[in-house]
């Protein structure tokens, strides 16, 4: 089948790419710029206006990936920047697949489990209300989601109701190598900073990057899939088990904790949001659970040993 990533040129677009392409999909990415390191056929739009790429969606399955990284200060610019860049592309997305005779079959668009703020204890299937904040984080989310339910696209809602499977992927923390989560949260284990984070009780709800692969590719075929699909770990595990699995793994000593004033320094010394490493939500993939799907690293400790144990060697 044809299946157009829109964001695919980015790390997580290009495994999801790679993964697809390997069991003999076509692929096509929708992209600002040419990037000679793509493998795949590369097609140019501004994720805003709808012009020739259109044709490329129809009849093929759509995977929407675009927006910038959230990895940045949660200044009101920032928050404006983040959500634009996720909701333009979506609205570009859903007018150029409304007028298509042959809409896409598929519909898989990216979201996040940040939607559910600071959740504390409460353990949260697909069923958990959203929370209002923090804006950059939730806020960003259901501004998202919001623009891929296309309730004020009245056009596309033959499209996406009538004809088009839709599945809003809530995903967590992803753990792959050589991508920025994983790359900061091992470097500062190997700076000596691998203690726990604020309390270390708040919950990380992670999860392997082949488990990912392996959930997109159960999305795009299961045609009982459909709505909002958890895509995390069965295990989340809270900040203090994280790190030391992280310590155990590239064999450091234990390490002080880091109290929550010095994380907010350091966030703004390394122009992050505090809140990403202080909040957290404790996430379960029920509705994947329930269809079948068998996670290849449901557990922390031996998720980390094959992403990280060689390099820590």
């Amino acid at each position: 089948m044809r299946i157009v990533i829109a964001g695919g040129a980015g790390a997580l677009g290009r495994r999801i790419a790679a993964d697809l392409a390997g069991r003999g999909d076509e692929i096509v990415i929708l992209t600002r710029r040419v990037r000679d390191d793509v493998p795949y056929r590369q097609v140019l739009w501004d994720g805003v206006t709808v012009e020739d790429w259109a044709a490329e969606l129809s009849g093929a399955v759509v995977i929407n990936l675009a927006g910038e990284l959230v990895d940045r200060r949660p200044t009101a610019a920032n928050v404006e920047l983040l959500g634009l860049s996720r909701i333009r592309p979506t609205f570009a997305l859903a007018e150029a697949a409304a007028v298509l005779d042959e809409p896409p079959p598929v519909w898989l668009q990216a979201s996040t489990l940040a939607i559910y703020g600071d959740a504390g204890d409460d353990e949260l299937d697909e069923s958990a209300p959203v929370a209002d904040g923090p804006p950059q984080m939730a806020g960003v989310a259901r501004a998202w989601e919001a623009a891929a339910s296309l309730t004020e696209a009245a056009t596309f809602q033959r499209a996406i109701v009538e004809d088009t499977r839709q599945v809003v992927l809530r995903m967590g923390i992803v753990l792959d190598r050589g991508t920025p989560a994983l790359n900061r949260l091992a470097g500062l284990v190997r700076w000596g900073l691998g203690g726990r984070v604020g309390g270390g009780r708040q919950w990380v709800s992670w999860l392997h990057v082949a488990d990912l692969l392996a959930a997109v590719r159960r999305c795009v075929d299961d045609a009982t899939l459909h709505g909002v699909v958890h895509v995390t770990s069965p295990n989340p595990v809270r900040n203090a088990d994280l790190m030391r699995a992280l310590r155990t793994v590239l064999r450091r000593p234990p390490a002080p904790p880091a109290p929550a004033p010095l994380v907010r320094l350091g966030a703004m010394l390394l122009r992050t949001d505090p809140a990403l490493a202080l909040t957290g939500r404790r996430c379960v993939p029920r509705r994947l659970l329930e269809a079948g799907f068998e996670f290849e690293h449901p557990d922390l400790l031996p998720a980390l040993q094959d992403l990280l144990a060689r390099r820590a060697r």
